[in-house]
């Protein structure tokens, strides 16, 4: 079944489909059309959906919160960029990277002091920089072969352990054998006092390991907000749902195993 991720070619989605999944894959413009795709049955997908220094892909959040797909597995895959340029970088006049990308590099190009244009997704900055002789371009190695632009300075990444997590989506749950973690969308609905720590309390009154809890807005107002929760699968974790769904809305996003990625 073919893969959706994020393309053009030379992304970090890229390269990291192509080491789990070979040459059978797809390339589109943004996550939201991934998810969708996904939901109508067109294959599976796979997004990025937090990263260790910029924290969660709202995208991928918001694309979840709105499409009926299941997460099925997760990966992760350590991230380095690099600044590609074809002079001295201090005679840059711009250089192009993504939202994500530029928050990632931070220090790395508040040092360097030049003009940073956002574009859509790290193989965008790669083209936008092949049209203008005087950027730079904050981009992968692959997308660098690919676009075949120089790099000037390598690892420009705020930390060494820099590290995406992704996940597989597909239109259909999979089995539980060997899954180790499952994911939760959990909505009150209603706001009041000490809420939160009741939703905690289901998971720490049985001794299971909540490894994220996120909230985004529910868009029903200010001071609304749902949660994505990803937890370690242990003994209760059923029951916890059960008594969860007594206290809210709650949709289970999937359960899954990690996969491996060949070459990191």
């Amino acid at each position: 079944m073919t893969v959706l991720t994020l393309g053009p070619a030379g992304t970090v989605s890229h390269d990291l489909a192509a080491r789990l999944y070979g040459d059978d894959i797809e390339l589109l413009p943004t996550i939201r059309s991934i998810i969708a795709r996904v939901a109508s049955g067109s294959g599976r997908g796979l997004v990025p959906i937090e990263n260790s220094e910029a924290g969660g892909v709202g995208e991928t959040l918001q694309g979840l919160m709105e499409f009926e797909v299941s997460i099925t597995a997760e990966a992760y895959m350590p991230v380095r960029h690099h600044l590609a340029a074809r002079y001295d970088p201090s005679r840059l006049s711009v250089i192009y990277a993504h939202p994500q990308t530029h928050e990632q590099c931070s220090i790395f190009l508040d040092n360097l002091g030049v003009e940073v244009v956002h574009t859509s997704s790290n193989a965008a900055s790669a083209v936008a920089m092949q049209r203008n002789e005087n950027a730079g371009a904050i981009i992968s190695e692959m997308a660098a072969r690919i676009y075949s632009l120089p790099i000037a300075v390598r690892d420009v990444q705020n930390r060494r352990d820099n590290t995406t997590r992704f996940v597989e989506i597909s239109p259909l749950p999979r089995d539980l054998a060997g899954c180790t973690k499952c994911s939760l969308l959990v909505d009150p609905e209603i706001d009041r006092v000490g809420l939160l720590a009741d939703i905690l309390g289901v998971f720490a009154r049985r001794g299971i390991n909540l490894t994220r809890i996120e909230s985004r807005p529910s868009r029903r107002g200010i001071g609304r907000y749902i949660f994505f929760i990803d937890l370690e699968i242990s003994e209760g974790w059923l029951e916890a749902e059960e008594e969860l769904r007594g206290m809210t809305n709650l949709r289970e996003l999937g359960c899954y195993p990690r996969l491996e990625v060949p070459g990191v």
